[in-house]
């Protein structure tokens, strides 16, 4: 669901460039379809994971995405530089991700923990 949601974020934040301030009508409708969805996604996995880690793979996924989308779809140039920084933004939203216990099979960790050893 987050990773959904962080592509989602992508959808919305290339095709805003599209909606030229949101004079164009498709594009528009796009970009605000996509920020509701992704907006909804976000929210409902922020019920399986804490807020600040749910946040920062959603803002990650965006923007190793955009950046990504932006260089191989609309001629954006990234340095070296920045293509190193975005690998280290993509480990650590990997890192967070795998450090963070969710739901497993419909059950969530902790919950799973407490029935365990309660």
């Amino acid at each position: 669901m987050l990773v959904v949601a962080g592509l989602l974020e992508v959808v919305w934040a290339v095709s805003l460039k599209r909606t030229e301030g949101f004079t164009r009508l498709w594009p528009s409708v796009l970009t605000v379809a996509a920020m509701i969805a992704s907006f909804l996604l976000l929210a409902r996995a922020m019920t399986h994971l804490p807020t600040g880690v749910a946040y920062a793979v959603w803002v990650g996924i965006g923007v190793v995405g955009a950046a990504l989308v932006s260089a191989t779809l609309m001629g954006e140039r990234l340095s070296g530089v920045q293509v190193a920084f975005l690998a280290l933004i993509a480990v650590g939203i990997v890192g967070l991700r795998l450090a963070t216990p969710g739901q497993v099979a419909g059950v969530e960790a902790s919950g799973a923990d407490s029935a365990v050893n309660g």
